[in-house]
């Protein structure tokens, strides 16, 4: 199989620059899995198409102000940093441009002064490992002088940090946002549950591998990315129970599906607990646990464009992009969705 299966051309117009007033005004494609039929619908008639005794699966985790600017002690020439994973000691691995400057025992000062970076150590791909040094509490300091990582296609800051959040945000860890539960209210998450549909929180801290392009021309050679998930004990049982009673597990997003598939048994029971997944997605794979999946439109020739083809099948999917780009959909992070059932 190969990558360029899964290219489309994508008019640059089509790609959302900023999110919608009212985040539950987008646009809904509809796509049935089996025989590729297609409904053009209002997000918020998500709710005609969840039934009492389904299960709908959010990521909780929260996206950290990941982005810093600082300038190095010696030489105050600018650098930045952009948080990737975090570490033990106040160490985190990085990504830092430009590279060369930052070797072991660089010092970068972040808001004169009020955060300090000394390099320790380079790590594969040219990432940096940071040990930080401040006063106070580290996501108060980051809160105030960090920007959100926003995907490369973003070509400007957000006025409002929130709205690159989902509403039912947590857990502090992610250097992306898991866009499609940017849709959701409070007020239709409410109206969902009163349906008698229950609602399952998952984590799984989004990586900045998420945006990297596949670089080999046979998908088989790609190497994931890893992410950590956390699926709780109480969770894990509303989402085995659902299926057991015969109601759908309908996942938001495709990290909180890579989180189910990643922590399902091949005897179909999702197992709680937490760890790392480098879980790769694509037509061929056997969903375990997932019936169905609320997602946006991603990126030409993506593992995100990959997996949603494993799903519906790549000639489905792709259809379905058609049908998105003639009738003017919105694209990407702070684009319009699409229901695959």
């Amino acid at each position: 199989m190969n990558v360029s299966d899964f290219n489309f051309d994508l008019p640059e117009e089509l790609i959302a620059q900023d999110p919608l007033e009212d985040r539950s005004a987008s646009r809904l494609l509809v796509l049935d899995k089996n025989t590729g039929e297609i409904e053009h619908k209002g997000f918020r008639d998500i709710t005609s198409y969840l039934k009492k005794g389904d299960c709908l699966v959010i990521n909780d985790t929260k996206v950290i102000p990941a982005r810093l600017f600082g300038v190095k002690e010696d030489t105050e020439a600018k650098i930045e940093v952009l948080l990737l994973k975090r570490k033990e000691h106040d160490i985190w691995e990085t990504l830092v441009k430009p590279g060369k400057k930052a070797k072991p025992g660089t010092v970068i000062s972040f808001g004169d002064g009020l955060l300090k970076g000394t390099v320790v150590d380079v790590v594969e791909e040219g990432n940096r490992l940071i040990q930080f040094s401040y006063e106070g509490i580290f996501e108060e300091i980051l809160d105030q002088l960090g920007q959100m990582p926003l995907p490369p296609y973003i070509t400007h800051q957000l006025k409002d940090k929130n709205r690159y959040q989902t509403v039912y945000a947590k857990h502090d860890g992610s250097a992306a946002a898991p866009t499609a539960g940017l849709h959701f209210t409070k007020e239709l998450l409410q109206q969902i549950e009163e349906m008698g549909v229950t609602i399952a929180h998952v984590t799984l801290h989004v990586g900045l591998g998420t945006f990297r392009p596949v670089k080999v021309d046979d998908i088989l050679d790609h190497h994931m990315h890893s992410e950590f998930y956390i699926v709780e004990e109480e969770e894990a049982k509303k989402i085995n129970e659902t299926k057991k009673a015969g109601g759908r597990v309908i996942c938001v997003g495709t990290t909180s599906c890579r989180t189910l598939e990643s922590a399902t048994g091949d005897d179909g029971i999702l197992k709680a607990g937490s760890g790392w997944t480098e879980i790769f997605i694509y037509p061929g794979y056997q969903f375990k646990i997932l019936d169905a999946l609320i997602t946006n439109f991603h990126l030409p020739e993506s593992t995100l464009v990959m997996l949603v083809s494993a799903l519906a099948g790549r000639e489905h999917v792709l259809n379905a992009y058609q049908e998105a780009i003639k009738e003017r959909y919105r694209f990407f992070s702070f684009g319009d969705a699409m229901f695959i059932h």
